[in-house]
């Protein structure tokens, strides 16, 4: 697989060229999509990966001396090769395969869990948890009779980290917290929460799925016992993502699934399992989706994280003095340290009715609690309306935004 070239010079109008989704009109109406939280748009490199492997390669990996099963095979690793760089992991085994972040967290707590957590240890997530990283833990707490307790999060929607320094004790086995927030864009201090759970023996997972496509990730810099993320999120096909884990742990930590390709020998007495890291990856997986994951891994690199970076740093201010210039919008998250989300209420107007007009105006945002329903009650909130941007959006596309906005203030009467 050839490497995308890297681009020296950032232009955004180039780069739309790049993404055939952006390109359409939505009730009559040039799209806005201000939804990139919740998924990001393929470029054509990607899509045109997928088309290809359908075409040309189609076969199982892992199982065939044919040349097709040899030639996907190989694609299929060279994934591997891609992610184990992408996130700075000592070891290529250390990057397990799976379909999406969600998948990622519930192996580590089945499998973490059954193996590391007893009757009275403790597990801490924070207030902002996806429920992806909150109900797997849950889960395995009822089983094991774990207790599960949180980090409070403030008004501005930042972890309480002299809290979170109180709830660690010898008792706590793992913390997962998320790098990113999903409905604030908060980047919480994941190396420091790491330090201090360290401290006292405990593993951290760390949820990636928000961060990883706005800036790099070293995970041996972080020193994180886990690290998830999904592929659809960093301009990669749905269905895929990572389980990042260091050795020791995968080592020591039984199967999540049983099947075929995570094992060396089957017999009615007693079943050995595959090395590290097929020993986690059992079925056939989403061959396609892992060969096209790398090229949006590839994508992503000829970008630059130093452009993307700049230019929704850029957006993510334009927009939040946009918004806040608008009379009866309400920003929900006002962190220090953000990314390219916001989260933002209209006066006393039902997120879903506004945001059903804004569609209506060719606007696609997110509304509702955004999987993050504990952090929406803390805030005393059904949910908001969420505008999250990606690298190809424009500043152009916010004043549209902001056009829509007192739009829909017109229509409620509060204009």
């Amino acid at each position: 697989m050839k490497d995308t070239p890297i681009i020296k010079s950032f232009d955004v109008h180039k780069i739309r060229a790049d993404f055939p989704t952006l390109h359409q009109q939505i009730h009559g109406k040039p799209l806005v999509y201000f939804d990139n939280a919740a998924t990001s748009q393929k470029p054509k490199v990607v899509i045109e990966k997928l088309q290809e492997y359908y075409q040309e390669t189609n076969s199982n990996v892992h199982r065939g001396i044919h040349f097709l099963s040899q030639k996907a095979t190989d694609e299929y690793e060279i994934t591997r090769h891609k992610v184990q760089a992408l996130l700075n992991a000592k070891h290529l085994h250390e990057v397990i395969y799976t379909s999406g972040t969600t998948a990622g967290i519930n192996l580590v707590a089945h499998s973490f869990g059954q193996k590391f957590v007893g009757e009275g240890d403790e597990i801490i997530v924070s207030e902002m948890e996806h429920h992806s990283n909150i109900v797997p833990w849950q889960l395995i707490c009822e089983l094991k009779g774990a207790t599960l307790k949180v980090i409070p999060v403030n008004e501005a929607g930042e972890l309480d980290m002299e809290a979170y320094k109180h709830l660690l004790s010898d008792r706590t086995k793992l913390v997962g917290i998320v790098h990113t927030s999903n409905s604030l864009g908060t980047i919480n201090p994941v190396k420091e929460i790491i330090q201090l759970a360290h401290q006292y023996g405990a593993a951290v997972l760390v949820d990636g799925a928000q961060a990883l496509p706005h800036a790099p990730v070293d995970v041996q810099e972080l020193d994180c016992d886990f690290f998830v993320f999904s592929g659809h999120k960093i301009f990669g096909p749905t269905g895929t993502g990572i389980l990042y884990g260091k050795e020791k742990w995968l080592n020591a930590m039984p199967p999540y699934m049983g099947g075929g390709d995570m094992i060396k020998v089957v017999r009615f007495d007693k079943t050995t399992y595959s090395d590290l890291p097929h020993k986690f990856e059992a079925g056939t997986p989403n061959i396609a989706g892992i060969v096209g994951l790398a090229a949006g891994i590839d994508y992503v690199n000829s970008i630059g994280y130093d452009h993307i970076g700049q230019q929704e740093a850029k957006l993510l201010a334009y927009g939040t003095q946009a918004l806040e210039s608008i009379p009866g919008v309400r920003i929900i998250g006002t962190a220090k340290h953000k990314t390219s989300v916001i989260s933002f209420l209209i006066d006393d107007i039902h997120p879903y009715d506004a945001g059903t007009i804004l569609d209506r105006l060719g606007i696609a945002i997110r509304t509702g609690h955004h999987c993050t329903q504990p952090l929406m009650a803390k805030f005393g909130l059904p949910g908001t309306m969420r505008a999250s941007f990606a690298f190809y959006n424009t500043t152009e596309e916010i004043d549209q935004l902001v056009a829509g906005i007192y739009r829909v203030k017109k229509m409620f009467g509060k204009a």
